[in-house]
């Protein structure tokens, strides 16, 4: 599942079809919304290859941010928001280090929420910022764009797209509380698919489909917290009122990144397509050192299997595994 194999023939298949009708076949026009950090790094490729294919992309950031810094493959539009790139890394990564210390579980929990307040915060600051660039917003609308990428884990580029009436491609990993289910419409049985952080199996007994059903709800606070301000944005951009399932049903494709050799088998509507692997990078070829040194054990395990009269792949004894030892130590 390398990025050379998975890349043209997986992401690219949804986002072409938003842009292979008629004109856009020639070229599209694809404005792009990431979310910050890895999110982007993994949504960086896909970028660099629609350009690959004579397609345009726009890459709409904060002028204060982490990893969206401008490329050769693509246009940078920036926005201003209200924090300094200090006050930004600092909110952003200033508690990771709460991850590795050794403190009580209630403690850890009540840091994290406050940090995670902070971080949505943040973002949803950067949000209406966006909104309220109108020249930037006028430029956007005029530019006819043919969709939008972006990552729904970071709402805004759902509702940019909802507001400028632009069919929208998700590219993601997962929504917590299931509102990738929701906004998909898609069958959620609580009976077999286990649910994330349980650690149920596929075959659970009773009281782990009862954990199953309880268990995703204690995500509810941190949906909360995360994504209900942008139900409002959207609802005060478009004068109605719109709900996180109204933003999130608006794809047109979803392109996930995960599969079915990690992830449990679930139901799929058909505008779903499972991406897993991209983010793997390309295998480089062997050294000719390591082709030389796997050669090289090759015989050596030969020659220990002909001296004790076994034939290579046999079973080894203890004594013999010794021996097969020594003949690498140098």
């Amino acid at each position: 599942m390398s990025l050379g194999l998975w890349l043209p023939g997986q992401v690219l298949r949804g986002l072409l079809l938003c842009l292979c009708v008629g004109r856009w076949a020639e070229a599209g026009k694809v404005l792009v919304v990431p979310m910050e950090g890895s999110h982007w790094l993994s949504m960086r490729e896909a970028v660099r290859e629609l350009h690959a294919r004579g397609h345009q992309a726009v890459v709409l950031s904060p002028e204060v941010n982490m990893h969206i810094k401008a490329e050769d493959f693509f246009t940078m539009k920036t926005y201003a928001i209200p924090y300094t790139q200090d006050e930004f890394d600092y909110i952003v990564t200033g508690k990771t280090h709460l991850l590795f210390e050794r403190i009580h579980f209630l403690t850890l929990f009540l840091e994290t929420m406050a940090s995670l307040k902070n971080v949505s915060l943040v973002f949803q600051r950067s949000c209406e910022q966006l909104f309220y660039t109108k020249d930037l917003i006028r430029h956007l609308n005029a530019s006819s764009f043919d969709v939008v990428l972006t990552d729904p884990v970071y709402p805004c580029g759902a509702v940019l797209a909802k507001y400028l009436s632009i069919p929208a491609v998700f590219f993601l990993r997962s929504i917590p509380c299931d509102l990738d289910i929701e906004g998909t419409a898609c069958p959620n049985p609580f009976s077999y698919v286990p649910r994330l952080l349980t650690m149920n199996s596929d075959h659970m007994t009773f009281f782990q489909r009862v954990k199953n059903v309880l268990y995703p709800l204690t995500l509810k606070y941190i949906c909360q917290v995360s994504f209900t301000p942008y139900a409002r944005i959207a609802s005060d951009l478009l004068h109605r009122e719109v709900s996180l399932v109204d933003i999130f049903g608006s794809a047109s494709i979803w392109l996930f990144r995960g599969d079915f050799v990690m992830d449990y088998p679930r139901p799929i509507m058909p505008n779903m397509v499972f991406i897993g692997g991209i983010n793997c990078a390309n295998r480089k070829p062997l050294s000719r050192v390591c082709i030389g040194a796997f050669i090289q054990s090759t015989f050596q395990v030969e020659h220990v299997c002909l001296k004790n009269n076994l034939l290579p792949g046999a079973s080894l004894s203890t004594d013999l595994f010794k021996d097969f030892h020594l003949s690498f130590s140098f």
